[in-house]
């Protein structure tokens, strides 16, 4: 996993490319959380509410951003 993101988790083996982040994620392991958000399509849980929403385009095909050049969307 070595994919520019070097920071595993011991606990699921999810990936991260800051420390930092893997520490969010960890915490939720630990009910630490406060909030935990998960996906109602794979399951997979989010600590921040911007994480879930890029997730989930990942199901819904979903593209926001339009290219100011071209018809292309993201």
């Amino acid at each position: 996993h070595l994919w520019g993101r070097p920071y595993e988790c011991d606990k699921c083996q999810e990936c991260f490319s800051q420390k930092k982040t893997l520490l969010i994620h960890q915490r939720m392991h630990s009910g630490r959380s406060g909030r935990v958000l998960w996906c109602s399509y794979s399951g997979k849980t989010f600590s921040h509410p911007s994480n879930l929403i890029r997730h989930q385009r990942t199901h819904t095909g979903e593209r926001p951003y339009q290219c100011n050049e071209c018809p292309k969307r993201f």
